[in-house]
């Protein structure tokens, strides 16, 4: 067994941070935005002292070989094919899986879609998208998340974020500034940023397969009990972190989540704001080595 450094799909290529000891416990940790798979490194030290295996990948549109300009290349349906993808690369049948902001929501839904691959799920900040559905429309979190609709408009995103990437606007959203400064590196490439708005564009976007008709990967049927749900329900053992200070994400959906959840729950709100990879790392490890043991 080596070290998996990069792995490729339909021609894009995608690096990978892997760390801990080879034959150790899997785990996936999928970043969010505008961060890059770095936003682990603090995590991934604690888990690597816990004898688990992380697989950060920087994901699509951050990876420099994997930056389509296309909506349709962002849709949910092909974010979790990445995510398998990477399972197979890595020779693994299944992972315990771990999502914060974006990385969080594309975690949700490859236990929903996948969950014969995904061992146990930990998100953080990220409620579950049908709690977040119902809060948009019974709570202020409609306020909170406006900008994901400035998102949708051709352009106009990518030269704002531009400047205010340049003029160092992460550190003013709270972000520790080493990892203000490496996420303002990526974000300044060449289609980086078209790529990380693409996240946000695909959500809108079109897809030709409903959840419940994803086809499971050749040769592992799924059981019963592990089939994709048509709902979106998770029946894996899953863990839900979140900031009571959290800016974005508010109360009503992070406590609706539980409702979206059949298998075991555990549901852990913190003191502390959105950055919970950057700035939590100790609770963050804790939740997830308590997972993955």
């Amino acid at each position: 067994m080596s070290r998996l450094r990069q792995f490729t799909r339909d021609k894009l290529q995608f690096d990978v941070l892997d760390a801990g000891p080879l034959h150790g416990t899997p785990v996936v940790l999928l970043h969010g935005f505008p961060q890059d798979a770095t936003a682990w490194s603090e995590v991934t030290s604690r888990l690597a002292t816990a004898e688990l295996r992380t697989l950060a990948p920087h994901l699509r549109g951050y990876s420099p070989g994997a930056r389509p300009t296309e909506r349709s290349a962002y849709r949910l349906s092909v974010l979790v094919g990445d995510v398998v993808a990477l399972l197979d690369a890595a020779g693994l049948e299944k992972a315990h899986l771990v999502g914060h902001d974006w990385g969080g929501g594309l975690a949700w839904a490859t236990a929903a879609r996948q969950p014969h691959r995904v061992a146990s799920l930990t998100v953080l900040s990220t409620p579950h998208p049908a709690a977040m559905a119902w809060a948009a429309r019974h709570s202020t979190q409609a306020l909170k998340s406006w900008y994901m609709l400035a998102m949708q408009l051709p352009v106009l995103p990518e030269v704002a974020l531009r400047q205010a990437v340049a003029a160092g606007a992460l550190k003013r959203l709270g972000l520790p500034p080493e990892h203000a400064d490496a996420y303002a590196q990526r974000l300044l490439q060449p289609g980086a940023l078209t790529g990380a708005v693409g996240w946000y564009r695909g959500m809108l976007a079109a897809s030709p397969n409903r959840p419940s008709r994803m086809r499971l990967k050749k040769g592992s049927p799924a059981a019963p009990a592990t089939r994709p749900s048509s709902s979106g329900d998770i029946t894996v053992p899953t863990t839900y972190v979140w900031g009571r200070h959290d800016p974005y994400l508010g109360r009503a959906a992070a406590l609706r989540t539980a409702r979206h959840c059949t298998g075991d729950y555990r549901f852990v709100p913190i003191e502390a704001d959105h950055w919970l990879p950057e700035k939590q790392p100790d609770l963050v490890a804790r939740e997830i080595i308590a997972r993955a043991h």
